[in-house]
This record gives structure tokens, C-alpha cells and sequence, in this order.
């Protein structure tokens, strides 16, 4: 080796060294940050909270039924707890819950420390669907009422009559509230007794969720509905000062009065000027519809009005009267028994619970026989068309447009589900 090429030698060299240790370098620093970074992962894993705000997995858990006749001492005697805690725990809770409440049927839990020896840290009275108490065993004693957390979901549904709405629905796995839901909103446009097969609906709701399951339908958003090949839509509108369901014109679908005095039934016989009286067994005029209703279902007053009469006679059993205003009057006969506070005189509200379905008087079975005058003259209410109320203002009218264009968009891409089964 020449004087000249060593120094090219130790250049050469160094450059290799410093090349090598740069490379080891960059990979030590990577695994530090793989590191790093797998362990941040593991530190911001979302932790999962069941209905009651406990993580899952942190606790072992018990979970009974409220028996017949339990009280809450007896419930709270079998976590061994001593009578001077139970008798604490009863007095602390009186602020928030009354003990006596506590009911045959309902779910308790006791959260106990996953070791060895487990010792007993919560315990949780399933009040109602998302109320509850919650007893914690901790340096202090704590007492207090909680809510379950409740997920509100946009959803749509759709269905073909076979039988009646209710049955339809509930084939289709929908709540029975979005029944009810459905039955208030089109109160004034369809007579449910009345609807019949092939006749079809379209609905848009809102529906509230504890976890899986289904705890209500705090709202419907907008409604299609096909009956006797009549269409009817229903669209919900709200503002500062007014709020309902309206048409595609912007009409109220709220009448004056309702399709019919109960939400659910079937009509066992129609106005008529010669009928066959079903007790008498002979031909007379029945100026009336008859609603055939399980007992006990209760009656409800088709329009705002006056209690005229609350009383019983051998025909009519025990019936009201109400005047709604000059030119309308209702007749409601056979009730059971009246609703609290009916008597003459009291002032009573469209869909008010004025009695009950029975069979007093001249009656075969429990129905209601709903009679309405006009101008004095009692006439058959199916045939009768009543104006609307609460009418959209015209200042709405392009608010509301919007409203119905977005909605009615969404209703028409509801398939049928026979039209398209899953």
C-alpha cells in the first residue's frame, strides 16, 4: 500500500462506519417509536360502559327478580348487607326514589370486585325502562337516581294490510308505540276500524335505544298511507308558533272531530233507519255506529265541548253527552263506567278519556254506540266531511315546502316490504 492510497483507505473506511451506524441509528428509533406508538394505542382503547355506566368486565356481577310481595329490605337482606345499613340506605333514599314503589317483575344487580374475595360495591334497582337507583358501598354511602343512555335513531318502515294495522306491524317486528304513533297522527284522516286489506303504509320515526333494545318512538317524522285507494300523506312541521302534521298543501291534518271515538275496535253495525235490534228482535231505526271494543277500552271524546249529561238510563246503560258548539253535539252509550271527574257541566278536550267500554243497558256485548247531531238532527258521522284546524300560515308555507320536499323524497324510497322481501 502506497503513502498516497491510504488516506483514501481510512476515508473509505470511516464513511462505511458512519453509514452503518446511521442505519442502526434509524432502526432503533423506529422500533422505539413502534413502541411508543403500540402503547399509546393500547391507551386511548375505547372503554366500554354497560347501561348503568360501569365498564365491562370490571366487576362481577349478580342479577335478580323482583318476586311477588319483596320488599326492599328483603332485597338488600340477601347481599347480607346488616339492618342498620339496609335502615341507612332506606332513609337516604327516600330523597330520590320511594321504597314502596319497588315492584314484582323488576331487574336488580349487585356489581361485586372481580378477586378473590368479592365484596359487593353497587347496587342497582332497575326503576323503569331507563330510570334507575343506583346504591354505592364505597368510603361513603351513596344514593342516587340515574338514567340510562338512550341512542336516538333515524328509521323507516313499511308494510301491507292482511288483516288490520296493528297485526300488519307487528309481523313486521314494529313497536307498538309507532302504532299508536301512527293512529294519533292520521286520527282525523282514517277510521282504523275500517281499513282493509291491500290497504298500505309508509312511515319515517324517530326510535330510542337502550344498547339492542327499543325503550320508545319519541316522534314520527312523516307518514303515507293508502286507504281504500284514498292517499294520504302526513308531513310534521314545527315553528315558533305552530307545530302538527299537514298535507302536501300545507293543510292541517287535525280536524274539528275524530274518525271515531276509539283508537282501536271494529264497527259491528252502522247508522241505519231500519235495523234488526239485536235484544228487541225487531226492525227500528239505529242512529248510531257501534264500536265493538274489549272491556275496558277506554272512550274518547271526538271533539273539544261541554259534558251536557253523565247519567243511565235502562236503554242507553250509562252514557255522556257533549256539546261541542252550536251546531254539533256526541253521544257515547253502554260505557262500563265514566271517567274520572265526567259529569255534567265539565269542559272536556278533543281525544280526552271521557269512560269505558261495556255492555250496560240494551247491549249483547261491550261496545260503544257513538251517536252525533247536527243542528238537532242526529246523522250518520262517517259521511260527514269537517273542515280543518290550526291551518299553516302563509308566511310557513316556504318554510314548510322545503320540510315536505326532503320528506316526501325519503318516503318514496321505502319499498314495500311485500314488494320487495327480504
Amino acid at each position: 500500500m502506497t503513502d498516497k492510497t491510504r488516506p483514501r483507505l481510512l476515508t473509505l473506511v470511516i464513511v462505511i462506519s458512519l453509514a452503518v451506524l446511521l442505519v442502526f441509528g434509524f432502526l432503533l428509533i423506529r422500533r422505539f417509536s413502534n413502541n411508543h406508538h403500540e402503547q399509546d394505542v393500547e391507551e386511548v382503547q375505547e372503554i366500554v360502559l354497560d347501561d348503568f355506566g360501569f365498564p365491562e368486565g370490571g366487576f362481577l356481577i349478580e342479577s335478580e327478580v323482583v318476586r311477588s310481595n319483596q320488599t326492599l329490605s328483603h332485597i338488600l337482606s340477601s347481599f347480607s348487607l346488616s339492618p342498620d345499613v339496609i335502615h341507612l340506605i332506606a332513609e337516604r333514599m327516600q330523597e330520590v326514589f320511594n321504597p314502596r314503589r319497588i315492584k314484582a317483575g323488576q331487574n336488580y344487580h349487585g356489581y361485586y370486585t372481580n378477586d378473590s374475595v368479592p365484596q359487593l360495591q353497587y347496587f342497582i334497582y332497575e326503576i323503569s325502562t331507563l330510570d334507575y337507583l343506583k346504591v354505592g358501598f364505597g368510603d361513603s354511602l351513596l344514593v342516587e337516581k340515574g338514567e340510562k343512555q338512550v341512542t336516538t335513531l333515524e328509521k323507516s318502515a313499511s308494510g301491507m294490510i292482511t288483516s288490520s294495522l296493528w297485526n300488519t306491524m307487528v309481523d313486521n317486528n314494529l313497536s307498538p308505540e309507532l302504532i299508536i304513533r301512527i293512529a294519533e297522527v292520521l286520527a282525523w284522516e282514517v277510521d282504523f276500524h275500517r281499513v282493509q286489506k291491500g290497504d298500505r303504509f309508509k312511515v319515517i320515526f324517530k326510535e330510542d335505544f337502550v344498547g339492542d333494545k327499543s325503550v320508545g318512538v319519541p316522534s314520527v317524522d312523516a307518514v303515507y298511507f293508502v286507504n281504500q285507494g284514498r292517499e294520504i300523506y302526513g308531513f310534521h312541521f314545527e315553528s315558533d308558533t305552530i307545530q302538527g302534521f299537514f298535507n302536501p298543501e300545507g293543510e292541517s291534518l287535525r280536524k274539528v272531530f275524530l274518525k271515531a271515538p276509539l283508537e282501536f275496535g271494529r264497527i259491528s253495525s252502522r247508522f241505519s233507519h231500519s235495523r234488526m235490534h239485536p235484544v228487541l228482535k225487531h226492525r227500528r231505526p239505529h242512529y248510531g255506529t257501534d264500536y265493538a271494543a274489549p272491556h275496558g277500552t277506554p272512550i274518547l271524546s271526538v271533539g273539544d265541548g261541554v259534558v251536557t249529561q253523565a247519567a243511565y238510563t235502562s236503554g242507553n246503560g250509562n252514557y255522556v253527552r257533549i256539546r261541542h258548539n252550536s251546531v254539533y253535539e256526541t253521544q257515547y252509550l253502554h260505557m262500563s263506567r265514566f271517567a274520572s271527574g265526567i259529569r255534567p257541566g265539565t269542559k272536556v278536550t278533543q281525544g280526552q278519556v271521557i269512560g269505558y267500554v261495556g255492555a250496560t243497558g240494551l247491549a249483547t256485548g261491550p261496545h260503544v254506540c257513538f251517536r252525533f247531531w247536527k243542528n238537532g238532527q242526529q246523522v250518520d258521522h262517517l259521511r260527514e266531511e269537517f273542515p280543518s284546524a290550526d291551518p299553516l300560515p302563509a308566511e310557513l308555507h316556504s318554510a314548510f315546502l322545503v320540510i315536505r320536499d326532503s320528506l316526501a323524497l325519503e318516503l318514496d324510497k321505502i319499498p314495500f316490504r311485500e314488494e320487495n322481501p327480504v
